[in-house]
């Protein structure tokens, strides 16, 4: 027993360290006046399509979370030449019903698109300006990925797939409205064309027995 116990406490110090450093590549950690910050997904692995959100967690110098940040705080998703607007920050935790950890801030996002992701944070803490800028990647958090990695027993298409395929399709349905259009204009003129041939043909019938009429 003496023996497994040395084990396991040699086991634990080798372990611990590397479950600390994967916590700590989940977020970028960065220090912005005399605030810590660490910024990242708030569920990781990061799927598309699924709902998630921008994460800070936010400490002051003496380690101790900050709590009342108010709206003070927002951040700008970049996405390639892509951006969204503005996304405010909302505490993650209560401190009084004792609900999530303090100094967890979130702004909800469904990412939709596989790729890198980029945080720009504005704005202030308690004062202190905020305007830094947070990339995913293998070395700060993880960058959002198709859910048909993980996805059993069968692989359903993605709304990015779906999306790109209704795109493919959209010149093809508009050609065919176009065509349809076309043809039923075609028939309507065709119809248009047979009541006036018939009317000719019964004025000209009528005019043809006026001119036989004995004087």
């Amino acid at each position: 027993m003496r023996i497994s116990s040395a084990l396991f406490v040699v086991f634990l110090g080798l372990a611990l360290p590397l479950v600390i450093l994967n916590t700590a590549t989940a977020h970028e950690e960065r220090k912005e006046g005399s605030y810590e910050l660490a910024v990242g997904w708030a569920d990781e692995p990061t799927y598309v399509g699924f709902k998630n959100a921008v994460e800070v967690l936010l400490k002051d110098a003496k380690g101790k979370p900050v709590l009342n940040l108010g709206d003070t705080l927002k951040v700008e998703v970049i996405f390639g030449d892509q951006k969204s607007g503005l996304l405010p920050f909302e505490p993650a935790f209560d401190v009084e019903e004792g609900f999530g950890t303090p100094g967890d801030y979130q702004a909800s996002l469904i990412p939709t698109r596989p790729g890198t992701y980029t945080f720009h944070l504005v704005g202030s803490i308690k004062g202190q300006k905020v305007d830094q800028t947070f990339t995913s990647s293998e070395k700060t958090f993880d960058s959002p990925r198709a859910p048909s990695e993980v996805e059993f027993p069968a692989k359903d298409p993605s709304t990015a797939d779906l999306a790109s395929r209704v795109e493919r399709l959209s010149p093809r349905v508009d050609t065919a409205q176009a065509a349809a259009t076309a043809g039923q204009a075609a028939a309507a003129q065709a119809r248009v064309l047979s009541v006036v041939a018939v009317v000719l043909g019964v004025v000209s019938l009528f005019a043809a027995r006026g001119q036989r009429r004995p004087a």
